[in-house]
């Protein structure tokens, strides 16, 4: 065992506090990763706060992780020390169940959440708010040269999230496609679905941020608080990617789309939603959900973004200022993402 440094939450709602873990043994399968950067995705705050049910801890939160390996197991050959690696929101999975041999492994019966999971040795997962992680070599991503590592810790959550639904969706030329919140994931769904080729129109509460959604590749901005909004494009979307963490009101916006058209959720509220069904009959149409990607999915997003050049929005936040950035995420004041510099720790 090693004792390393990480900020965790002692108990529900409380105030994240500097403390120390233990990280297993490096075994022959395992990677030892320096974290140096970890980002801070709006789903640390709902486990943290329990807002999804009875939670682990003290829990580290974290399942953003961009680091350097600093030591590899004795079978692993696909990393050596010196390697730039990401780890994303799950560790292990047992490959062989119908979701691995699938090739989704993200959907394992048996799979280990980075943090807020017990892992197969029993003792609790801790994510990526520490100086260290030991991590499955096979759970473990290459984050290529070109995509700063700062940058592309978010990547590990937002980017996989949005980028799953969009290629599963075929967005690209020919497609209009909308993404709902502009925050931590919506701004990393704007850059694919643009990068990808589509027809891109970001769906928010106000136009405040309607320069920066531009700027990031939308061809389009309208403000949901604005009835006009939903009459203008009635019927015109072939895709819509909802990032909100709230209730909506699904029908307005499943009247937004085109004949058979589909409105995907990523967004995970804390209360129940409610839906008329003619909404979903009336037109052929498709409400979905997608959960983050498989080890090879979130591979190829790295890869795609380092072909066009992709990163986070970010803003480098001191360990000491965790606490703080958790208020700010809940005020909708960040632009997009806040990082931890695991230096600071």
């Amino acid at each position: 065992m090693t004792t390393v440094a990480a900020y965790a939450a002692p108990a529900a709602k409380a105030p994240l506090e500097r403390t120390t873990i233990e990280r297993r043994p490096v075994g022959p399968n395992d990677v030892l990763i320096e974290i140096k950067y970890a980002g801070i995705c709006h789903s640390d705050i709902h486990q943290a706060n329990e807002g999804w049910g009875e939670a682990i801890f003290p829990m580290v939160p974290g399942h953003e992780i961009a680091g350097v390996i600093t030591e590899v197991g004795s079978a692993v050959t696909k990393f050596q020390a010196g390697d730039r690696a990401g780890v994303g929101c799950f560790v292990d999975s047992c490959g062989t169940c119908e979701a691995c041999l699938s090739g989704q492994n993200q959907f394992c019966q048996d799979g280990v959440s980075t943090y807020n999971a017990i892992g197969r040795d029993g003792k609790p997962a801790y994510g990526g708010y520490s100086t260290h992680i030991v991590v499955d070599a096979d759970h473990t991503l290459r984050i290529p040269d070109s995509i700063p590592l700062d940058v592309a810790a978010p990547l590990l959550c937002a980017g996989i999230t949005l980028y799953s639904p969009l290629k599963r969706w075929q967005a690209g030329p020919g497609k209009k496609v909308a993404i709902l919140g502009l925050g931590g994931l919506g701004h990393m769904g704007v850059k694919i679905a643009h990068a990808l080729g589509a027809e891109v129109t970001v769906l928010s509460q106000t136009l405040r941020k309607k320069d920066d959604g531009l700027g990031l590749g939308a061809d389009h901005y309208y403000a949901t608080s604005d009835e006009d909004t939903f009459k203008q494009l009635a019927g015109s979307l072939d895709l819509i990617v909802s990032t909100v963490s709230a209730p909506l009101d699904l029908g307005a916006y499943l009247s937004l789309l085109k004949t058979g058209g589909a409105f995907v959720n990523v967004g995970a509220p804390e209360e129940p939603n409610s839906l008329n069904m003619f909404g979903l009959i009336g037109g052929n149409k498709i409400l979905a959900g997608s959960m983050i990607g498989s080890i090879a999915e979130t591979q190829e997003m790295l890869d795609f973004c380092a072909e066009h050049s992709l990163g986070a929005e970010i803003e480098l936040i001191r360990a000491d200022q965790i606490n703080e950035a958790y208020e700010r995420v809940l005020a909708s004041d960040v632009r997009y993402r806040f990082v931890i510099d695991t230096a600071t720790i």
